[in-house]
Parts: structure tokens; C-alpha cells; sequence
């Protein structure tokens, strides 16, 4: 498949700075890779000197760069947007994502249990999935190969649930959510209590609750509630390998990176990002708008429209200036000891 130029434009609202419009684009590649007849994009400054040396037929540039861009390369089409890696991701859709084929029906190898809510004809279910008693599945989702959707769970319109996914008993999905291969929605919570010298597991009865339009990561786990409902809010997005407790509840449109890991009970308000490798404890809320850069560790609750860092988490400022003054202790110490030496052969004299 091609696009003229003049396609492009159309599809991500940008406007030609250099360049004709009849130029063809058939493919999508990084600046230091893409071809004559392939399409990249300038979205960090980080990558400006490879947007110069670019061999691309033609670039998505920023419409706002501070101060213009001051160098710009000869031969690729250059198209000003407002969000060069969004506008890139429009034209990948079109150019390079392989569409997925929705072919409705139940594979003879999948196990349907009696009295489930389904439409054989507006759902796909593939070979190897188990979908148990109770469960209601909505128009248009599709089940993976060797996924479960265990008693009871609800599965709602339009979803897409990659193979080997679990669902858990009595958990509720929304419209429109999309789970990773592998991940698993309600397993137990973290529970035990000591009791005569033994750890003894507390039941876990709740259900966990995902939002319309919720992303979950491959290999994520996300636990059921002790009691009542861990819910992931409209609109969030989990990343691969995140570590979601019991009752913890998360508002719209949360982004969770990798490797992070969100303790029993705590609240997160909406559009907050919890980057790599970050972790909030339990019970505490991190409030709207709230970042937590990578490897930061909330031990108490933080107010939104903040970036916090560090371990306790605090100000992304704060953090600096503790940075700052512990890089220059080797110094003062070294300082501090030849004043002590000074100090102590005046003693001496």
C-alpha cells in the first residue's frame, strides 16, 4: 500500500513545510533506518542529529519546536504537526499495522459451559478457550486461544482477550478493554494473618472491576479484593509485568509502566502516571495528575499536579537539591578533615 503526501497531510491534520505533495510513501522506519520511501518522525530533540542525516522521504516534525527548527535536511518532505509521534502512530495504522481479522463463531476445541451469555454469530472464541457457567460475554469480543473466563465473570462488548489470559470468578470487564497475553484478572489477593506460629491464608471473596477501555500488560497481575472490588478506572493503561493488590482502586485514565507495583488499598486519582519500576504503599492516595518518576516510592499520601522522586517519594525539586548535596560530600568531607588536621596541630604548637 502507498500514500501520497497529500494522504498523509489529510490523515494527521499537518501542514507541508518542504517539499511536494505527490511524493509516495509505502513504509514507516526510525530516522536513522528510513528509506526514500519510508516516513519517520523528529519527536525527541535527543534524535535531531539523526533528523538531519535522515535518508526518509519524509519527516513528521513538531509544528511548536522552540525557536523553529534551525536545520532541516534537503531531500525528505517535511510535514509540521502538532504531535509528530501521534501523527506517526496514525499513519503506521494505515501503512504497516496488520488489521486484525475479527471471524466470528466458536472453535469445536473451545469449551462453552450451558447458560453462558453468548452469540455464537458477534463473538470469537478460539481453540482452547474455557469460558465457564455464569459468565456473559458481549457482541464483537474476541476469547484467545487457551484463555479462561472462569464462573460468573462478565466480559463486555468489543473486547479483545489475547491467549492465555485469566479471568477469575466473578470479575467484571467493560467495553472495548484489551488484555495482554497472559495476564491474570483476580487472582488472590496477598492475605495471611500469624496465628499460632503459622501463616494462615484469609480468604479473598471480592472481584476485581476494569473500566471501559482499559489496557492490562502482558504477564500483569491484578488481585481480587478481600472483600468488595479492586477497580481500574475508565481509560487506564496497565504496562506488562505490573503488580496490582487487593482493593486497590485506580480513577480514569491512569497510565502504570512496567515493572511497578500498587500495594493493598492504595488510591490513585485520575490521570496519574506511576512510572518504571515505582511503587506506592499501601493505603495511601496519590492525587489527580500526580507523577511518580521511575524507581520513586510513595510511603505516605502525595497531592496531585506534581512529579515526585526518590525513595521516600518527594518534589521532583526537593529531590534534586538532596541529589546535589549528597554528590558533594566526598569534598566536604576531604575539606573537613584538613580543617580537623589544621585545628589539631594548632592544639598542638
Amino acid at each position: 500500500m502507498q500514500l501520497t503526501i497529500a494522504e498523509i497531510i489529510k490523515l494527521t491534520g499537518g501542514e507541508i513545510t518542504q517539499g511536494t505533495e505527490d511524493t509516495k510513501i509505502s513504509g514507516v522506519s526510525s530516522l536513522d533506518e528510513a528509506g526514500s520511501t519510508e516516513i519517520s518522525f523528529l519527536g525527541n530533540e535527543k534524535y535531531f542529529q539523526d533528523f538531519l542525516n535522515t535518508a526518509a522521504g519524509a519527516v513528521l516534525v513538531p509544528d511548536n519546536y522552540p525557536g523553529g527548527l534551525p536545520q532541516v535536511p534537503e531531500k525528505p518532505v517535511l510535514i509540521a504537526v502538532e504531535n509528530p509521534s501521534y501523527a506517526f502512530a496514525a499513519v503506521v495504522k494505515v501503512l504497516a499495522t496488520k488489521q486484525r481479522t475479527f471471524t466470528p463463531g466458536i472453535h469445536p476445541q473451545a469449551y462453552v459451559a450451558d447458560g453462558v451469555e453468548i452469540n455464537a454469530d458477534k463473538v470469537s472464541v478460539k481453540a482452547g478457550a474455557v469460558i465457564e457457567s455464569g459468565c456473559a460475554i458481549g457482541d464483537g469480543s474476541e476469547i484467545g486461544a487457551n484463555a479462561v473466563i472462569s464462573e460468573g465473570a462478565s466480559l463486555g462488548e468489543d473486547c479483545l482477550v489475547y491467549p492465555n489470559v485469566t479471568v477469575r470468578e466473578h470479575c467484571s470487564i467493560g467495553d472495548r478493554v484489551i488484555l495482554q497475553p497472559g495476564c491474570v484478572i483476580g487472582s488472590d489477593g496477598y492475605g495471611y494473618e500469624l496465628v499460632d506460629g503459622k501463616h494462615v491464608k484469609v480468604d479473598q471473596v471480592g472481584i476485581v472491576v476494569l473500566g471501559d477501555d482499559v489496557e492490562i500488560g502482558a504477564n500483569t497481575a491484578i488481585d481480587r479484593a478481600r472483600f468488595g472490588k479492586t477497580v481500574i478506572g475508565e481509560g487506564t493503561k496497565v504496562d506488562n509485568l505490573v503488580q496490582i493488590a487487593h482493593n486497590v482502586q485506580t480513577q480514569k485514565h491512569c497510565l502504570i509502566v512496567s515493572q511497578a507495583g500498587l500495594a493493598g488499598s492504595s488510591k490513585l486519582g485520575n490521570y496519574v502516571t506511576v512510572a518504571a519500576q515505582a511503587g506506592v504503599g499501601g493505603h495511601i492516595e496519590i492525587g489527580d495528575q500526580a507523577v511518580l518518576a521511575g524507581r520513586a516510592g510513595a510511603t505516605k499520601s502525595l497531592g496531585g499536579k506534581q512529579v515526585y522522586a526518590g525513595f521516600p517519594a518527594r518534589p521532583m525539586r526537593e529531590e534534586h537539591r538532596k541529589n546535589g548535596a549528597v554528590s558533594k560530600l566526598p569534598q566536604l568531607i576531604k575539606e573537613f578533615r584538613a580543617i580537623k588536621k589544621k585545628i589539631e596541630a594548632l592544639e598542638q604548637s
